[in-house]
């Protein structure tokens, strides 16, 4: 059963949503401003959110941001049609579809149930993910099962050793591994000398970024180590 936060100031609004959804087999959570929205995600599990933006205390705006710290579930605003400018600034922070009012519930429900279609096929996708041992970046794509790697959804070959490497790198984005420590982990053995990791380095950026010169993914922190770059 999905379940549905609304968030709505005008109680007899999110009183006929609540039942029309709950009618339609959908479990409601209520909320009358974005503070007790927020409140409620912190409790419930959450696969969709409609939010009105206007409201006290934290407008559906700010809300709609804040979610977006923590939660990629679909977002549908409410919105009078007064209101453009909020759907133009929501539709940018995050939000994935409104709905003007006054509005025919059989709308808001074909957009729910579109909305919910979308997320269930996301969803299958990083499951999917997860179960293959695949990490992504941004364009970048490693895949330990296959042992491959794609940019844009284009394959990249790399050798065994810049495989490795990468693996190592990418399933930790952000940590920086000095030339030793990439040495010594790929390699198995002490690090004697580490001009060989350079190299291999400058190799893999020539095949996964667009411009090597300045790299998107594979950073160097100078005098420290290399990271790949968190997106």
């Amino acid at each position: 059963m999905y379940q549905i936060l609304v968030v709505e100031d005008d109680k007899e609004i999110l009183e006929g949503i609540s039942i029309y959804l709950r009618n339609q087999g959908y479990k409601v959570f209520g909320a009358s401003n974005g503070f007790e929205g927020l409140d409620v995600l912190e409790r419930e599990k959450v696969h969709l959110a409609i939010v009105d933006i206007m409201m006290p205390k934290m407008d559906g705006i700010t809300m709609t941001m804040k979610l977006r710290e923590k939660f990629d579930f679909p977002v549908i605003m409410l919105s009078a049609k007064s209101e453009d400018m909020d759907k133009v600034t929501g539709l940018n922070i995050g939000a994935d579809d409104y709905v003007t009012k006054p509005f025919v519930p059989m709308e808001l429900l074909a957009r729910i149930n579109s909305q919910l279609r979308r997320y269930a096929k996301y969803l299958k996708v990083v499951e999917d993910t997860q179960e293959r041992n695949m990490y992504t970046i941004g364009g970048l794509e490693l895949d330990e099962d296959m042992v491959e790697v794609r940019v844009d959804e284009k394959p990249v070959k790399l050798t065994p050793l810049e495989f490795k490497i990468l693996q190592l790198l990418i399933k930790s984005p952000g940590r920086v591994f000095s030339p030793e420590e990439i040495y010594e982990r790929v390699w198995n053995e002490k690090a004697i000398t580490t001009d060989t990791i350079m190299v291999h380095i400058r190799r893999i950026r020539e095949k996964i970024e667009i411009n090597p010169r300045e790299p998107k993914y594979l950073k160097v922190v100078w005098g420290i180590g290399y990271k790949i770059e968190k997106q």
